[in-house]
C-alpha cells in the first residue's frame, strides 16, 4: 500500500485484537491513528509498542466508551479541540454474545455499543471528514461487520431483543445493522457529491478475545484450534486496512468486502426502506438529526 503520511485516521477498539493490528499497520503507512477506546489501562502500553514497532511517534490515545452517548460525545469534542482532519474513520470496535445486559442509555448492548454508538460517532464526525477529503483523495468510513449479518433478522419492532434475547440473535443483528446503515450513508454522501464514501468489511473468523462470552465447549475448541481455523488479528485486520488505503477503491463505496474483495450482502441489506427506516429510528435514538427526511 502507498504510503499515507498526511492522513490521520480513528481506529475505534484500537487497543485489542483487531482494531490493534489495524492501529499499528496504519501507523506503519505514516498516518497519525487517534486510537479511540475504553481501556485506560491498557492504552499507554499499546501506545508506546505501536510508536516502537513503526517508529511513528503520530499515534495517540483518546478515551471513548461507545456503550455511552455522553462519552462519545466528549471524545468528538475533544477531537475536534485538535482542530485536524480526519481522512479514515474505522469503526471496528465491538462485543460478542455477552449475556443481557443494557448500555448506560438503556439499550441491548450489542445493539447499543456495535451499532448505535458507531452510528453516533460517525454522525458526529461526519462534517470534518468532508472536510477533509477531496477530489481524487476521498476521506473513508470504514465498519466492521461479520458473516453473522447473513443469519441475522432485524426486527424493527423490538430493536432492543427485550422480547426474547439471544445472545448470538442479538450479536447478528447488530452486524446487520451496521450493513444497512454503511448502504445509506454511502447514498447520502454521494447525493451530496461530498468527497466521502463508506464501506463495510468481513473481517472473517479472528482468533481474538471477543470469544471470552461463548459457550465453554467452544472456547476449548477455539484454544486447541485456533491456530488451524482462525485468523490472526493481523490477517483479519488486512480488509480493514486495505479499505482503508488502497488507490482501487478511490471514490468507491457502498461495498461490501471480504479478503479484499467486493462480495455480495444478505440481500435484506440491500432494501432502501429498510435502510431508510432504520436510519430513522436510529436518529430518533441518538438524538441526531435525520437529514433524510
Amino acid at each position: 500500500f502507498p504510503p499515507q503520511p498526511d492522513r490521520v485516521a480513528i481506529v475505534t477498539g484500537g487497543t485489542d485484537g483487531i482494531g490493534y493490528s489495524t492501529a499499528k499497520h496504519l501507523a506503519r503507512l505514516g498516518m497519525h491513528v487517534i486510537i479511540a477506546g475504553n481501556n485506560d489501562s491498557k492504552a499507554k502500553q499499546v501506545v508506546s509498542k505501536i510508536k516502537e514497532e513503526t517508529l511513528n511517534d503520530k499515534v495517540e490515545f483518546l478515551y471513548c466508551d461507545l456503550a455511552s452517548m455522553t462519552s462519545i460525545r466528549q471524545f468528538v469534542q475533544k477531537f475536534k479541540m485538535k482542530k485536524i482532519l480526519l481522512h479514515v474513520l474505522i469503526n471496528n470496535a465491538g462485543v460478542m454474545m455477552v449475556p443481557q445486559r443494557k448500555t448506560r442509555d438503556g439499550f441491548e448492548e450489542h445493539f447499543g455499543l456495535n451499532y448505535l454508538g458507531h452510528f453516533l460517532l460517525t454522525n458526529l464526525l461526519v462534517d470534518t471528514l468532508k472536510e477533509s477529503g477531496s477530489p481524487g483523495h476521498s476521506a473513508r468510513v470504514v465498519t466492521v461487520s461479520s458473516a453473522t449479518h447473513y443469519v441475522a433478522e432485524l426486527n424493527m419492532d423490538d430493536l432492543q431483543s427485550s422480547a426474547c434475547y439471544s445472545p448470538h440473535a442479538a450479536y447478528a443483528q447488530s452486524k446487520l445493522a451496521l450493513v444497512l446503515f454503511t448502504y445509506h450513508l454511502q447514498r447520502l454522501l454521494a447525493a451530496e457529491g461530498s468527497h466521502v464514501t463508506a464501506n463495510v468489511v468481513d473481517p472473517g473468523v479472528v482468533n481474538t478475545d471477543l470469544y471470552k462470552h461463548v459457550f465453554w465447549a467452544t472456547r476449548l475448541a477455539k484454544k486447541l484450534l485456533g491456530w488451524l481455523l482462525f485468523k490472526t488479528p493481523d490477517e483479519g485486520a488486512w480488509t480493514s486496512i486495505y479499505a482503508a488505503v488502497t488507490p482501487e477503491l478511490e471514490g468507491v463505496g457502498g461495498r461490501y468486502l471480504y479478503n479484499e474483495k467486493e462480495t455480495k450482502s444478505l440481500h435484506v441489506t440491500y432494501n432502501q426502506k429498510l435502510q431508510q427506516q432504520l436510519w430513522s429510528k436510529s436518529c430518533e435514538m441518538t438524538g441526531v438529526l435525520d437529514v433524510t427526511l
